[in-house]
C-alpha cells in the first residue's frame, strides 16, 4: 500500500505542495490540470489563508493520468487521496463500488443546479449524496444571429443551414472526429429525435426508427459542412465560427466561448449566439459534461476534505474563480449575477442548458460504447454503411460489449 510520502514521490513533478513543505499534509488533493487545476491552485490558496496552519497538497494531473491514478489506487484501498475530482463518465463507477464517502446532506444548497446535485447521488436523483458538482459543462449550440433566425429544432438547422451555405462559408460546423468528439455532438441529437443509448433497465436500445432517423439528418448535415469534416475537432470549429466560415456549430463548450467576442481573435464579435441546441421530436436536451468532487471512502482526513469542498463549491468563490478565470459554476445564483452576466453574456442561455440536461448513460462500460458508437457514426458520415446499417451494427456491438 502506498503511504502519502511515497505517492508525492512517485508524482514528483506533478504535485503542487502549497505550503512547501516535505510532510504529511493535513489534505491531500487530487483534481485536474489546466484551467481546472488553475481553480484548484487559487482556492487552495484563499483556503489557506484563512487556514494559516493547514498543509495542503494539490495534485494536479492530466485527464487519463488522474483516472488511472485514482482506480489503481482506489482498488487497493489506498488512503493517499482525501478529496478527489471525477469527471461525470466516472461516477458511476467511483459510486458504485463504495469509493467515494457520502455526504452529509446538509452540503447540498438549494443554490445548486438540480441536474447537477442529481448526477451526484447513486442511483441518480435518488440515492445518497456522493459528490458535489464543482465545474459546470455543458454542450452549447451556437448560430450567427445576423444571418438566421434562431433554430428551434434540427429540422430548421438543416433547412437554414442549407439556405446559408457557400464556398466561402459553411452552414453548419462540428466535430467529426471519430470516437468521443463526434459522439459527444451527435448525442443531444440522438436524445432530441427520441432516441437512446440504453434503455431504463440498461440495455442497449440503439438500434430504433429515431436513433435512424437522427443519424440520417446527423449525416445530411456533411453536405453542408466544409470539406474533411470527418477530421475537425475542436480548434477547427472554433476557428470556423470564429473566422466567418461557418453559420452553425452544433457543439460548443463554455471554454471555447469566450473568444468569440474578442476582437483581436473573432471576425465575429458580437454576432454569435449560444443557446441549448435545438429539440426535434423531443425538447432540447445538451448533454451535461459537469466535473465533480468526493471525498475518498478511505480518505484520513475526511474531516477537512468536506470542509474544504464546502469552500470549494461556495458562491462566493465560485463567482471569483468565474470572473477571473472563466470557470463554469454549478449555482444558479452566479450565473445571475449581473457582473458574471456582463462578462459572460450567454451564462442565462447556459443556465438553462445546465437545467434541461442530461448526463451520458450511467454505465460502467461507456467508455467502451462510446468508441463502438464513434466509429459506426463516422463511416456513416462517411457514407460507407447506411444509417439503419450504423444503428443495427452498432447495437450488436455494444450489447455484445455489455
Amino acid at each position: 500500500m502506498f503511504t502519502k510520502t511515497k505517492m508525492a514521490t512517485a508524482l514528483l513533478g506533478l504535485a503542487v505542495s502549497v505550503s512547501g513543505v516535505a510532510q504529511a499534509a493535513d489534505l491531500v488533493i487530487a483534481g485536474r490540470d489546466d484551467l481546472m487545476g488553475r481553480a484548484l491552485e487559487q482556492s487552495v490558496a484563499a483556503y489557506q489563508a484563512e487556514h494559516p496552519d493547514m498543509d495542503i497538497e494539490l495534485l494536479k494531473l492530466p485527464y487519463g493520468s488522474l483516472y488511472e491514478k485514482l482506480v489503481i489506487g482506489m482498488r487497493e484501498g489506498d488512503s493517499s487521496f482525501d478529496l478527489v475530482m471525477i469527471d461525470d463518465t466516472w461516477a458511476t463507477e467511483f459510486m458504485s463500488q463504495g469509493w467515494l464517502a457520502e455526504l452529509n446532506e446538509d452540503r447540498v444548497s438549494q443554490d445548486f443546479i438540480p441536474a447537477l446535485t442529481d448526477i451526484s447521488r447513486y442511483p441518480v436523483g435518488q440515492g445518497p449524496l456522493y459528490s458535489l458538482p464543482v465545474v459546470g459543462n455543458v454542450a452549447m449550440f451556437a448560430y450567427r444571429s445576423d444571418l438566421m433566425d434562431e433554430p428551434e429544432t434540427w429540422s430548421d438547422v438543416i433547412a437554414q443551414g442549407t439556405q446559408l451555405h457557400t464556398a466561402e462559408r459553411s452552414g453548419v460546423v462540428f466535430r467529426g472526429t471519430q470516437g468521443n468528439p463526434i459522439v459527444t455532438g451527435f448525442l443531444p441529437m440522438l436524445w432530441a429525435y427520441g432516441g437512446n443509448i440504453v434503455d431504463g433497465d440498461g440495455a442497449v436500445n440503439f438500434d430504433s426508427p429515431e436513433t435512424v432517423a437522427a443519424i440520417r439528418d446527423f449525416v445530411s448535415l456533411r453536405e453542408i459542412a466544409p470539406r474533411g469534416i470527418e477530421v475537425y475537432n475542436s480548434g477547427e470549429v472554433r476557428d470556423a465560427i470564429q473566422q466567418n466560415k461557418a453559420a452553425m456549430a452544433i457543439e460548443v463548450w463554455p471554454s471555447w466561448v469566450p473568444t468569440m467576442d474578442d476582437p483581436e481573435l473573432s471576425q465575429v464579435v458580437n454576432q454569435v449566439e449560444i443557446i441549448p441546441p435545438p429539440g426535434e421530436v423531443n425538447a432540447s436536451t445538451p448533454m451535461l459534461g459537469v466535473w465533480q468532487m468526493g471525498v475518498s471512502a478511505n480518505a484520513e482526513n475526511a474531516v477537512a476534505a468536506e470542509d474544504f469542498l464546502a469552500y470549494f463549491t461556495s458562491a462566493d468563490n465560485q463567482r471569483e474563480l468565474t470572473l477571473s478565470l472563466g470557470l463554469p459554476p454549478t449555482r444558479s445564483s452566479v450565473y445571475s449575477d449581473a457582473e458574471v452576466v456582463d462578462t459572460y453574456r450567454w451564462y442565462p442561455n447556459q443556465l438553462n442548458a445546465l437545467r434541461q440536461g442530461a448526463p451520458r448513460p450511467r454505465i460502467n462500460a461507456w467508455q467502451e460504447l462510446e468508441s463502438i458508437m464513434g466509429d459506426y457514426l463516422q463511416l456513416a458520415l462517411l457514407g460507407r454503411i447506411t444509417p439503419e446499417q450504423a444503428a443495427q451494427q452498432a447495437h450488436q456491438r455494444m450489447a455484445a460489449a455489455l
